[in-house]
């Protein structure tokens, strides 16, 4: 343990720890909010109910819930660039948190991909005239560009951009809440996706397991409030606060 906390000590002289409380706040509520909400989540509630999606979220946000407690305990404890990769190959094994590590890699050269054909998609519904390869390579040059300048340049525009995504999701929550009602629409929908025959669970258990599969990609990149620990201004005491802010004092 104070091997541990004399290595801690170490961090700052290789670190700029730019990010501060406001980054990491919105860190952590715009990696909640992924490309799965936007683009597929009326496909999923379609294929497997208002039922079924609503258990398969519930039982994906459970499990990130324990995932981000843990982690915030960690990060709080010892502040690492490397974050879960570090603390796999100090508290359970080297090779473990090398698997980790490339495992984590290959994950998100999966979803950076997948995140450019997604707004390439919702581009070209816009601007249908424009080939989707250049939203692609836009979006793919700005991020790029972003996570190349510095910590603080990625802090900045994590903050605004999950602000955004932030003030979109209420929105849509608003326009749901009186479109059920039937304020929007000219008629109100009530509760009948979760009374008319097999409606709130179409397609059976199945069909859950592959809505929970969709909910654990819209989630990707909660866990990066824990990886952006090692650069922020003062890892201990913003993550107690923000633990006690998202999950109660534990």
């Amino acid at each position: 343990m104070q091997n541990i906390k004399q290595q801690n000590n170490q961090i700052p002289n290789k670190l700029k720890r730019s990010l501060t409380a406001r980054h990491l706040n919105m860190i952590a509520l715009g990696g909640t909010i992924g490309t799965g909400i936007f683009l597929a989540l009326g496909a999923k509630i379609n294929q497997a109910g208002a039922g079924g999606a609503l258990v398969a979220y519930g039982c994906i946000s459970i499990m990130v819930y324990f995932l981000m407690t843990s982690l915030g305990e960690m990060a709080t404890f010892m502040p690492d660039s490397g974050s879960f990769e570090t603390y796999a190959s100090k508290f359970i094994d080297q090779a473990f948190g090398f698997a980790m590590g490339w495992n984590y890699w290959y994950n998100w050269s999966v979803v950076v991909a997948a995140e450019m054909v997604a707004g390439a998609l919702i581009m070209k519904y816009w601007f249908p005239s424009v080939p989707a390869i250049l939203w692609s390579v836009i979006f793919l040059i700005i991020i790029f560009g972003l996570n190349y300048l510095s910590a603080r340049a990625y802090g900045e525009s994590e903050y605004w951009f999950a602000g955004i995504k932030v003030i979109t999701v209420i929105v849509f929550i608003v326009i749901g809440a009186v479109t059920i009602v039937g304020i929007v629409g000219g008629h109100g929908i009530g509760l009948k996706n979760f009374t008319v025959g097999d409606a709130p669970f179409v397609g059976g258990v199945k069909s859950n397991f592959m809505v929970s599969l969709i909910a654990g990609f819209a989630f990707q990149g909660t866990e990066l409030v824990g990886i952006a620990a090692g650069e922020s201004e003062d890892p201990e005491k913003i993550y107690q606060r923000l633990s006690i802010q998202y999950f109660g004092e534990y």
